[in-house]
């Protein structure tokens, strides 16, 4: 295997490339504080600054208290200097949002699709959409994430199946890319959530944990050793199928079922949209899930029967999931998680410990907004410093 040897343009690229991380991680920083966290020099420090700012990438964002001279400024990586979209594709409409290099969301807007089916129009019309509100031409978007339902073939990286977007399907990956010219990622939007828990919720600092998504769709994404695990065919997560006491063996595990919208066999029978419905129904709280269960939280002792057979329910699929995984932490995520809050944790976790021996904390996720956008710009956040970093070269 070839080696760059380590000449004084590789060290440079180097030091420059740990001087941007070292900013946007914990900037704004002074020539002196830049040059004791990387070990360099001051004047090695200075003139690596001079290189970045002289590109655009770094400025003096201010002074530091008590200081005086050149060696007082305070450097932060220009915001500008990349933008990246993140979008969330559902069967009723588009989110695209923009954020500059830093992570800091700058536009958001939903696109009706309006009938429309084609994926690319879609895409392409909420992106420029969020580009004029926040004044950032397409051409300066570095990276795109698109967080969808269904599995993503890992190979291709095209949507594999969905029920909801049966638009969606292998080749659009490369007309989106061809038609926004640059970058662009599509990723199972469950996943997308379980990023955003790591980076900014309740998973911040856990190396393995499980997100378990209860809503319109079920689904769950696996965070092992701070890895996302996606299986061989992208189906890694597809919990709605789990054989579980209490529902029918699946019979028809062909893409797509036979009967995509009310599968009522294995876990989605007894978790799914309807499954909840029902059973919320049959204690007089709606048929709509997580209003549902938002009522019976509210209800207090009245809400507490329907609450306890739902969290009885869920904690089948969370025991499951412990004795394969043995995650310390799984996350309640989708409508229904935050909709019951502790309340339905609490209860989750007290039944899945009676019957799962690694005995996982369960709580709520921590995201707040939309954790599937929230995630999809971390994504392509991290894939637009990426490109940053190599452009020091």
């Amino acid at each position: 295997m070839s080696r760059r040897p380590g000449t004084p343009r590789l060290l440079r690229e180097l030091n420059d490339r740990a001087a941007l991380e070292l900013l946007l991680a914990s900037g704004p920083l002074s020539r002196t504080q830049l040059g004791e966290l990387t070990g360099l020099s001051k004047v090695t420090a200075s003139q690596l600054l001079g290189r970045l700012e002289e590109r655009g990438l770094v400025h003096v964002v201010g002074t530091q208290a008590g200081g005086r001279g050149p060696n007082a400024s305070l450097y932060a990586v220009v915001p500008s200097s990349a933008y990246v979209a993140g979008l969330e594709v559902g069967p009723d409409g588009v989110t695209a949002a923009i954020a500059d290099v830093t992570g800091t969301p700058v536009a958001e807007v939903t696109v009706d699709p309006n009938g429309s089916g084609q994926p690319v129009a879609m895409v392409h019309n909420a992106v420029v959409r969020a580009g004029r509100s926040a004044k950032v031409p397409l051409s300066k978007l570095r990276a795109f994430v698109i967080g969808t339902p269904g599995v993503v073939d890992p190979r291709s990286g095209d949507v594999r199946f969905s029920f909801d977007l049966p638009a969606w399907h292998e080749g659009v990956l490369d007309l989106l890319r061809h038609d926004l010219k640059r970058p662009v990622t599509i990723e199972n939007d469950v996943n997308l959530a379980a990023i955003a828990e790591r980076d900014a919720g309740v998973a911040d600092g856990v190396a393995d944990f499980v997100m378990l998504w209860m809503g319109r769709g079920l689904g769950m994404a696996a965070m092992m050793g701070g890895r996302l695990l996606r299986g061989a065919t992208g189906g890694a997560g597809e919990i709605g199928w789990l054989p579980v006491p209490g529902a029918g063996v699946p019979e028809d595990v062909s893409y797509p079922p036979r009967d995509p919208v009310g599968l009522d066999t294995g876990f989605q029978a007894l978790v799914g949209a309807r499954a909840v419905g029902e059973l919320a129904g049959r204690y007089g709280f709606g048929s709509r899930g997580a209003e549902a269960v938002r009522r019976a939280v509210a209800a207090g002792e009245d809400g507490h029967a329907f609450l306890d057979e739902l969290a009885g329910r869920i904690a089948v699929g969370v025991a499951a999931i412990g004795v394969i995984l043995d995650p310390g932490l799984v996350v309640l995520g989708g409508e229904l998680g935050p909709a019951g809050g502790e309340e339905l944790a609490r209860r989750v976790q007290r039944d899945a410990w009676r019957i799962c021996p690694s005995k996982p904390r369960v709580t709520v996720s921590g995201v707040p907004g939309n954790p599937v956008l929230t995630g999809a710009l971390i994504a392509a956040t991290e894939q637009a410093r990426e490109e940053l970093f190599d452009s020091t070269a």
